[in-house]
């Protein structure tokens, strides 16, 4: 799964699509993740008055650039493959395509 668009992903959006691809390959293939959310999120709470400091982390991001590789998955046909990946691009924020290993695009 290869990033067309720019943006960022957070950890709950990488582990929902996680998720859907672990429900086609759970015993007969794998998974890798080229990505990893390391970048803290702060926000403050609601209500509070200026000043004060910064706010509390509130989740971790991933900053994904065009042409990023977000995931691998090997030990399943092509087709089935092609279906879990799309229904994975659903879970996640930016505009992604299917490429195979040794494939330029």
């Amino acid at each position: 799964m290869k990033a067309i668009t720019a943006g960022y992903v957070t950890s709950r959006q990488l582990e929902s699509a996680r998720k859907v691809l672990v429900r086609v390959t759970r015993k007969v293939g794998s998974i890798w993740f080229r990505v990893f959310p390391d970048l803290p999120y702060t926000k403050k709470g609601l209500e509070m008055p200026m000043g004060s400091g910064k706010g509390d982390v509130d989740h971790y991001r991933v900053r994904v650039k065009p042409g990023r590789i977000l995931f691998e998955i090997s030990g399943v046909d092509e087709v089935d493959a092609a279906e879990v990946m799309k229904q994975a691009a659903y879970k996640l924020p930016i505009q992604i395509r299917m490429v195979k290993k040794g494939e330029v695009r």
